[in-house]
C-alpha cells in the first residue's frame, strides 16, 4: 500500500504532538508501507529511513506580503489585528498562505496514493484545510484529528472561543464530509467529536499514539539526577489548566508522612509551565526535594529521564472528562515503570490503565496523592525492580503490528 503523508512538522523538538506525527510515520514505514511525507517544517529536515518531501513556503504573494506587513505592523504599534482579521475571514493570512503553499506542492505530486493521510499539531490543522482544496486526494483521504477542534468543542476547564469559530467550525464540518475515513487518538475523543461532527462517528477508528524505536544520542545524566533515589517525574507543558499545585501538595504531604523519605525522594517537573511560574519559583525555593525547570529541554533528555525514574506522572486538567490521550502516553508505557495517573474519572489514559489500576487520582486530592506516593515509595523500598509497569496489552495496543491491523483492514490496497 502506498501511503500520503501530509504534515505540518517533523521537528520532534518543537511539540508533544511533533513528536507523535513522527512515531507515527516511523511505524507505518516499520509496518512495511510505501510512505511519502510533504511535510511543513521550514526547516532542512530529514527522517532516517523515510522519504521525505519539505513542502517551499510561497514568497512572492499577496498574502505571504500582507502576512508580514501583519507582523510588522503588531511590531510597532504594539497591537494585535489577528483577533479583528479572523472575524472578517475566519484565519489568518498566514494559515492561508502556509495552506496555499500545501496545495501547491500537492499538485505537483506524481505519487499515486491508496491512503492520503494528515497529521497536523496544535490549533492549526493546515494540511486537512490543504486537503480540502485537492478533490482527487478526497476518496483516499484519512483526516487524523488530534485534539478537539474548533477550540469552543474543549471540555471544560478550557473555555476559549476563537475569533472567526464559525468559519473554523464550517471548515470542520466540510473535514467530517469530505474525508473517506477519520483517525483518533483516543476511543473518548472520536465519541467526543462525533457528537459535534456526527460524520466522524461513521468514518472513524483509532489510532493511538505510537511507540516508536528510538535511540538516544546522549544517555548521560544531567547534574540534578541521581538515578540510585526514588524519583518521580513530571514531563511536559503544563498550560494554565493544568496545575501541578496537587501533585506537589502531595508529595510534600508524603515526606511529612514518611520523614525519612527526605534522604531519598525526589520529585521532578520539568517542562514550559509559564502559567505557573510565580508557584513553581515559590516550591522551588522552599522546597529542596523538588526540581523544577520550567522551559524547554532537549527531547534526548527528557526521553532517558523517563526510562530511569521510578515513577512517570501523567497530569491532566480538572474536569469531569478528559479525552485526550497525552503523547507522551507512549514513552511512558516503553519506559516500563509505574505511571501515577492524576485526571479525571473519565479519561482516556485511566480508560487504557483500566478501572482496577491502583494508581489513579484526580489531579486535585492532595491527601490520595500522597497515599498513593507512599505506596510507591514503599514498594522502591522493598526492590526498586517492583516498580515496573509491565503492560504487554498497552504494549501491544500502540505498537506497529496493531497500526498495521487497522490500515490493512481499510480494504483499499492497490
Amino acid at each position: 500500500m502506498k501511503i500520503l503523508v501530509v504534515v505540518d512538522s517533523i521537528n520532534i523538538e518543537d511539540s508533544s504532538g511533533s513528536k507523535a506525527n513522527v512515531a507515527l510515520i516511523h511505524n507505518l514505514v516499520e509496518a512495511g508501507f510505501e510512505v511519502l511525507v510533504y511535510h511543513y517544517t521550514l526547516i532542512n529536515i530529514q527522517l532516517e529511513g523515510v522519504n521525505c518531501i519539505a513542502i517551499p513556503e510561497i514568497k512572492y504573494s499577496p498574502l505571504y506580503f500582507l502576512s508580514r506587513f501583519q507582523r510588522v505592523f503588531q511590531r510597532n504599534f504594539k497591537i494585535n489585528p489577528a483577533p479583528f482579521l479572523e472575524k472578517l475571514f475566519g484565519f489568518s493570512f498566514t494559515f492561508f498562505n502556509d495552506t496555499n503553499s500545501i496545495v501547491k506542492s500537492l499538485k505537483k505530486s506524481t505519487f499515486q496514493p491508496d491512503l492520503v493521510l494528515t497529521l497536523s499539531k496544535g490549533a492549526s490543522f493546515r494540511p486537512h484545510y490543504a486537503v480540502l482544496k485537492v478533490p482527487k486526494f478526497h476518496n483516499a483521504w484519512m483526516a487524523y484529528v488530534h485534539d478537539p477542534y474548533p477550540f469552543h468543542y474543549y471540555p471544560q476547564p478550557y473555555v476559549w472561543v476563537e475569533s472567526g469559530y464559525e468559519f473554523k467550525d464550517a471548515f470542520f464540518v466540510q473535514v467530517s464530509e469530505k474525508a473517506r475515513f477519520s483517525a483518533f487518538p483516543s476511543q473518548l475523543l472520536m465519541e467526543w467529536m462525533g457528537s459535534h461532527f456526527p460524520n466522524f462517528i461513521k468514518t472513524g477508528m483509532i489510532i493511538p499514539h505510537q511507540n516508536a524505536k528510538y535511540e538516544v544520542e546522549n544517555n548521560e545524566f544531567p547534574s540534578y539526577f541521581d538515578k540510585s533515589k526514588f524519583n518521580l517525574l513530571h514531563a511536559g507543558n503544563l498550560l494554565a489548566q493544568r496545575s501541578p499545585a496537587g501533585l506537589i501538595e502531595g508529595f510534600k504531604l508524603f515526606l511529612q508522612q514518611n520523614s525519612q523519605a527526605r534522604i531519598d525522594a525526589k520529585l521532578f517537573v520539568l517542562g514550559n509551565a509559564f502559567d505557573h511560574t510565580k508557584m513553581l519559583e515559590e516550591y522551588q525555593k522552599n522546597n529542596p526535594e523538588i526540581y523544577i525547570h520550567n522551559g524547554n529541554l532537549a527531547f534526548d533528555l527528557v526521553y532517558n529521564l523517563q526510562k530511569n525514574v521510578s515513577v512517570n506522572i501523567i497530569l491532566e486538567a480538572k474536569s469531569e472528562i478528559s479525552p485526550f490521550l497525552p503523547a507522551k502516553f507512549p514513552h511512558c508505557v516503553e519506559a516500563n515503570k509505574l505511571i501515577l495517573s492524576l485526571a479525571p474519572y473519565h479519561s482516556e489514559t485511566r480508560r487504557l490503565l483500566g478501572n482496577d489500576y491502583l494508581y489513579w487520582s484526580e489531579v486535585d486530592d492532595i491527601e490520595k496523592i500522597a497515599t498513593l506516593i507512599g505506596k510507591t515509595y514503599q514498594l522502591w523500598k522493598q526492590n526498586p525492580d517492583n516498580m515496573l509497569l509491565n503492560r504487554r496489552d498497552l504494549e501491544d495496543y500502540l505498537s506497529t503490528d496493531y497500526l498495521k491491523k487497522v490500515i490493512v483492514g481499510l480494504k483499499i490496497i492497490s
